[in-house]
């Protein structure tokens, strides 16, 4: 298994193919196997060098005590090293949600080293608001209405307890108690995915996402990750590379923050794919690597985003 190793950071990746390089980065609780258990590895390997990480906090990946770097722009830093260390000059930029957080800060910060950026079901901004994604009972509203009071009313010292009293049952919940939960409620970012009817073997994929996760260290990856609510729009309108920008309509977290994204990056390509939500890769992979490829191939024809 290769790793990229710098400080107390031993960084997992993987690499397949030839060609451009495409440099890949998951989701929050993911790792590299989102693009090789749904198929995007095999299919753009064919014709791309496929390289494909465990960001820090996550998979196999190891930060060996602080500084974590669990942050944008330190996280962002690590495609430099590892390309240096592949000996890559030039690449793609492939990620997707909270990776692809760090890969919107990286196309801000280094577009002339990109042959192109593909931003899918993310942001350009870490600290992002939370819409509703169904219609909750009067039952349930006044619940949620009731638990954001009692934070609201709470002392710093007794949100403190609050945030230890989930941290803790977080880290001691089991694989699965977390997918029987998953089940019950499956948040806005999984309903799509956990009411199509394979929603049993799209889950199954992500439980070993789970079972891949060191639960410590991805609680304190959401300690310290989520904290910037500037979605950086000076610094979007100086990307130069092509950018894709790719969601699910229903990925009601992103809908708007991909609207920003899109008005502002010069050369962009916007793809709402219909019916999904925020796991697109999983829920239609065929679709999601024929929208990849297409816009590779655009990039590689014209040096734009759109033909």
């Amino acid at each position: 298994m290769p790793y990229f190793e710098k400080g107390n950071l031993r960084l997992y990746y993987e690499d397949v193919g030839k060609g451009d390089a495409i440099i890949a980065n998951h989701g929050l609780s993911e790792d590299g196997n989102y693009w090789s258990d749904t198929g995007v590895t095999a299919a753009l390997s064919k014709k791309y060098r496929m390289i494909s990480i465990d960001m820090r906090g996550h998979g196999r990946t190891v930060v060996d005590g602080e500084p974590y770097g669990y942050d944008p722009d330190t996280m962002a830093q690590d495609f430099d090293d590892l390309a240096d260390y592949l000996g890559i000059d030039k690449f793609h930029l492939l990620t997707h949600a909270t990776g692809g957080m760090v890969g919107a800060r990286y196309t801000m910060r280094r577009s002339d080293r990109l042959l192109s950026s593909i931003l899918t079901d993310t942001s350009s901004n870490t600290q992002i608001e939370i819409p509703d994604y169904r219609e909750f009972t009067e039952e349930e509203k006044k619940a949620r209405t009731q638990q954001a009071e009692a934070y609201e009313k709470a002392s710093e010292e007794e949100r403190a307890k609050m945030r230890e009293m989930w941290i803790a049952m977080e880290k001691n919940a089991s694989v699965e108690d977390r997918m029987n939960a998953i089940r019950q409620e499956p948040g806005p970012y999984l309903f799509k995915m956990a009411a199509h009817p394979e929603s049993e073997k799209m889950l199954k994929i992500y439980e070993g996402f789970l079972r891949r996760q060191d639960r410590r260290a991805i609680i304190e990856f959401m300690t310290r990750f989520y904290t910037d609510p500037d979605p950086r729009i000076k610094e979007l309108r100086q990307v130069k590379c092509p950018t894709l920008v790719l969601l699910g309509e229903f990925d009601v977290v992103f809908l708007k923050p991909s609207e920003i994204m899109t008005k502002e990056i010069p050369d962009v390509r916007h793809v709402i794919m219909p019916g999904l939500g925020h796991m697109t890769a999983i829920e239609d992979p065929k679709q999601f690597i024929a929208e990849i490829l297409d816009f590779l191939e655009t990039v590689e024809q014209t040096g734009k985003a759109n033909r």
